[in-house]
C-alpha cells in the first residue's frame, strides 16, 4: 500500500508522505492538507476540500443547503473525528419531498420530449469523462477513496477507470440516441431502447422505446465502492428521464458528493438531483412520506375537479397507512380546494343530485362511513345541469365491497370529485386482487411500497399494452 502512494520524483525532490502518515495527520479536519498534490486541487474547479464548504452540505432542488445536525464521522484506522458529515432529519425533507413532487409523470425527458436532453447528457458524460482521464483528477479521486475507504491504490483507481470507461462508452450511445430520434433510425442503445419489429406491411414499421421506470428514484448505495456503485447508478436513472434522489453512506458521502459537484460543472442541470445524507429513519419517512403519498392522492382525485381519464376513483389502504395521518391530511388538502381558484370546480357530466344520491346509496353499506365532503358547494353561479360538491371520500369495508349486492354501485365510476377508499389486511391481500381483476375499467393503476418482494408480486397481475 504505501508503494502505491509513497512515490519519489525523477529529481529526488522530498519524498511523498505514505498513506498512514496521511491518515494520522490533524492538521485538517479532512486530513487533505498534508496530500501531496495539494497545490493541484485549487486548480480543480469543482473541488472543495474545505472542511466548511464541504461537510454538512447536500443539495435540494438546485440549491446546496445545511443543516445543524452533525454526524461526526471516525476515522477507520485511528478512530480520530476527521469528518463531519450534516445529517437531515425527519424535520428537514421538506425540500426533498417537494422537489420529488415537481417531477412530472412522464419524467424530465423522454423519446417524445425533451429529446435533446439525452444529447445534453452524453455531452455531460463525454466531458465528465474527459475530467475523469486527467491525472490530477483521478489522482484528486483515488486519494478521496483511500481516505474514507482503506483499500490499496490500484483498488480505489480501479473505482474511477470504471466510472470513467462507463462515462465514456454511454456518452457516444447518447448520441446516438438522440440522432436515432431525430432520423427515425432504427438503432438499439444502452439508453432509450429502440427495438425494431417485424411487420408484414411494407410500408409500417413498428418499434418499442423504454420510457422512464419510475419517474421519482431513490438510490441507496454502500460504503465500500464510494464512486463507481453511485455514478453507475445515478447516470443510468438520469439516462432514462428519471429524477433520483441519492443517498450514500455517510461515512464516505464526501467521494460522491465530490462527484456531484463535478458533474454540475460539466453541465448537469443541478435541480436534476437530490443528494441527502441522512439516517436510516429518516430516508424510511422519506421513501414513504406520507405528506407526499396524499398529495398524490388529492392530486389524483381532485384535481381538475375529478374529470381526468386517469383520476383516482378508488383506495386501498394497508392497515399501517390507516394508522398514518394519510386520511386527516388527505382531509385536509381537500378542504383547501375552492370554486374561486378552480382547484374544484363544476362537473360536466353528472349533476349535484346524482352525485349526492350516490353517496347516501353507499352509506347505506353495513360499516360505510363518510371520510370527507359529500355536500354541495354554496354560493356559486353554476347552472343546474352541472354538478357541484365538495371532494369527497366515502370509506367502504373490502368484504362489502366484493358482495354481488354492492360491488356495481361501490365501482360506479363518477366523473367528478370522489373516491371510495378500502381498507385490507396482509392476510386480505388475495381479495384486493379479485376486487380488482372483477372491474370493468382497467385503465390506471399504482402501487405505493417500499418492499421490492411486495411490489414484484403485486405487478405479476399488472398488463400494459
Amino acid at each position: 500500500m504505501a508503494a502505491a502512494v509513497a512515490t519519489r520524483s525523477r529529481k529526488k525532490e522530498k519524498e511523498s508522505p505514505s498513506l498512514i502518515e496521511l491518515l494520522k495527520s490533524r492538521k485538517s479536519l479532512l486530513g487533505f492538507d498534508q496530500i501531496p498534490f495539494e497545490k493541484s486541487i485549487n486548480s480543480l474547479s469543482f473541488a472543495t476540500v474545505n472542511a466548511e464548504e464541504v461537510s454538512g452540505s447536500q443539495p435540494a432542488e438546485g440549491k446546496w443547503t445545511g443543516s445543524s445536525n452533525l454526524n461526526t464521522i471516525l476515522d477507520p484506522l485511528n478512530g480520530e473525528s476527521f469528518i463531519k458529515v450534516t445529517e437531515m432529519d425527519e424535520t428537514c425533507i421538506r425540500p426533498y419531498v417537494e422537489s420529488l413532487s415537481k417531477c412530472p409523470k412522464h419524467g424530465l425527458h423522454n423519446p417524445f420530449k425533451s429529446p435533446e436532453r439525452y444529447l445534453m447528457l452524453g455531452d455531460v458524460s463525454m466531458k465528465a469523462a474527459q475530467m475523469l482521464s486527467l491525472p490530477k483528477v483521478s489522482e484528486f479521486f483515488s486519494r478521496l477513496i483511500q481516505r474514507v475507504s482503506p483499500k490499496s491504490y490500484q483498488q480505489a483507481f480501479g473505482e474511477v477507470y470504471v466510472t470513467r470507461k462507463f462515462l465514456w462508452f454511454v456518452s457516444w450511445l447518447g448520441l446516438l440516441q438522440y440522432l436515432g430520434i431525430i432520423l427515425g433510425n432504427k438503432v438499439m442503445v444502452f439508453v432509450g431502447l429502440m427495438v425494431p419489429f417485424a411487420t408484414i406491411h411494407q410500408h409500417v414499421q413498428k418499434f418499442s422505446q423504454k420510457l422512464p421506470l419510475h419517474v421519482l428514484v431513490a438510490i441507496i448505495t454502500p460504503f465500500n465502492f464510494p464512486l463507481e456503485i453511485p455514478v453507475l447508478q445515478l447516470m443510468g436513472a438520469l439516462y432514462m428521464g428519471n429524477k433520483p434522489v441519492l443517498k450514500v453512506d455517510s461515512k464516505v458521502c464526501i467521494v460522491m458528493e465530490q462527484m456531484l459537484r463535478l458533474l454540475h460543472d460539466c453541465g448537469l442541470p443541478v435541480e436534476d438531483v437530490d443528494f441527502i445524507n441522512a439516517d436510516r429513519r429518516t430516508m424510511n419517512k422519506l421513501l414513504l412520506e406520507v405528506d407526499y403519498v396524499a398529495w398524490v392522492c388529492d392530486q389524483d382525485s381532485y384535481a381538475c375537479s375529478g374529470q381526468k381519464c386517469s383520476a383516482q376513483s378508488m383506495l386501498f389502504m394497508h392497515e399501517n397507512w390507516s394508522k398514518s395521518t394519510l386520511l386527516r391530511q388527505m382531509n385536509n388538502l381537500a378542504t383547501k380546494r375552492k370554486l374561486e381558484d378552480l382547484t374544484v370546480g363544476p362537473v360536466l357530466t353528472f349533476t349535484t343530485e346524482a352525485m349526492l344520491e350516490h353517496v347516501n346509496k353507499l352509506l347505506q353499506i353495513s360499516g360505510s362511513k363518510l371520510l370527507f365532503g359529500g355536500e354541495a358547494l354554496e354560493k356559486h353561479s353554476i347552472p343546474p345541469i352541472y354538478g357541484v360538491i365538495k371532494p369527497t371520500a366515502v370509506f367502504v369495508p373490502l368484504e362489502e365491497i366484493l358482495k354481488e349486492s354492492n360491488f356495481e354501485l361501490v365501482t360506479k365510476e363518477i366523473f367528478g370529485p370522489f373516491q371510495i377508499v378500502t381498507e385490507y389486511k396482509d392476510r386480505q391481500l388475495p381479495m384486493v386482487l379479485d376486487a380488482l381483476e372483477k372491474m370493468h375499467a382497467h385503465l390506471t393503476a399504482a402501487v405505493v411500497s417500499n418492499d421490492p418482494l411486495f411490489l414484484q408480486a403485486r405487478l405479476n397481475y399488472t398488463f400494459t399494452f
